[in-house]
């Protein structure tokens, strides 16, 4: 079956779907997955600074980059 955009019974384009963080949580717990300490100070951090998506991505591949 072919991939396209989603659409509404009207045939309008829906958009992009984006999970929250407490939508995110649960969905994470359900499969195991719980934030560390360090994780948790990482992402207050970057809100408080107001970092950007990339720049927030960029402290998280820094941190487990090897080398």
């Amino acid at each position: 079956m072919a991939k396209g955009k989603a659409t509404t019974a009207k045939g309008v384009k829906t958009g992009t779907f984006v999970l929250g963080k407490s939508g995110f949580a649960k969905i994470s717990a359900v499969e195991g997955i719980h934030l560390t300490d360090a994780m948790k100070k990482r992402e207050s951090t970057a809100r408080d600074k107001k970092q950007s998506a990339d720049e927030y991505r960029e402290t998280i591949i820094r941190r487990h980059r090897k080398g």
